[in-house]
C-alpha cells in the first residue's frame, strides 16, 4: 500500500497514525472503525502503526499519537492529535468529503 497513491486517490482520505500500546489509540479504534463503516465508499480510512511505519510517521511529522490527517486530492486539509469524540472526528472528515 503506497501512501502517496492512497492520498492522491481522488477521494477524501482519513489517515490515522497510532500505536498498539497507546491507550488513547485503543480507545479511538472502535470510533475509527465506525467512521470506516459509515463512510464506506465515500472516504478511504487507513491506519498506520508508527512502530511498523516509523519512517512514514517521521516524514509526516507525527509527534504524538493518535494523529488524524484528512487529505483531499493529495492535499492535507486537516490534522489533529489525541482522543476526540466520534461526532467531532466524523464531522471533520465529512467537511472535506
Amino acid at each position: 500500500m503506497d501512501y502517496n497513491e492512497l492520498i492522491n486517490s481522488g477521494k477524501t482520505v482519513l489517515i490515522e497514525f497510532f500505536a498498539s500500546w497507546c491507550p488513547h489509540c485503543q480507545r479511538m479504534m472502535p470510533i475509527v472503525q465506525q467512521i470506516r463503516e459509515l463512510l464506506d465508499g465515500k472516504v478511504g480510512v487507513y491506519q498506520f502503526d508508527i512502530d511498523e511505519y516509523k519512517e512514514l510517521a517521521e516524514e509526516n511529522k507525527v509527534e504524538s499519537i493518535p494523529t488524524f490527517i484528512v487529505y483531499r486530492d493529495g492535499k492535507e486539509m486537516w490534522r489533529q492529535s489525541g482522543e476526540m469524540a466520534a461526532d467531532v472526528l466524523l464531522s471533520k472528515v465529512q467537511q472535506y468529503a
